[in-house]
């Protein structure tokens, strides 16, 4: 398996849903369908880390969880043009930009 570019898994994911998927679903669908995935991802992540336990028959699946909220977003970013490389390139700088002191005079996270 080779490593990919998030401009390749928009690519990727929009060839799918052109030739497989039939069409996006709407945008106000995908949001739903987005917050459903990051519940999931919430669910697994409460029994893996937190204080609650796997049902029976429940499995820890972080990465597949993560995987679908992932394809959710890039439907979303698709369908209403983001790029996602640029996007997150520019939150890399604004958070740098922004919290370049914050986080390391942070007492508490550095106790």
């Amino acid at each position: 398996m080779k490593d990919i570019t998030l401009q390749e898994a928009q690519e990727l994911v929009d060839h799918w849903i052109k030739t497989i998927g039939v069409r996006y679903f709407n945008e106000l669908t995908n949001m739903a369908c987005l917050t459903e995935e990051v519940g999931e991802l919430a669910r697994v992540i409460a029994r893996q880390y937190g204080e609650q336990s796997f049902k029976e028959g429940e499995k820890a699946n972080l990465s597949e969880e993560m995987a679908d909220v992932l394809w959710v977003l890039i439907c979303l970013a698709n369908q209403t043009g983001v790029n996602l490389t640029e996007a997150f390139l520019k939150t890399i700088e604004k958070k740098t930009n922004r919290d370049a002191n914050r986080h390391i005079n942070n007492q508490k996270l550095n106790a």
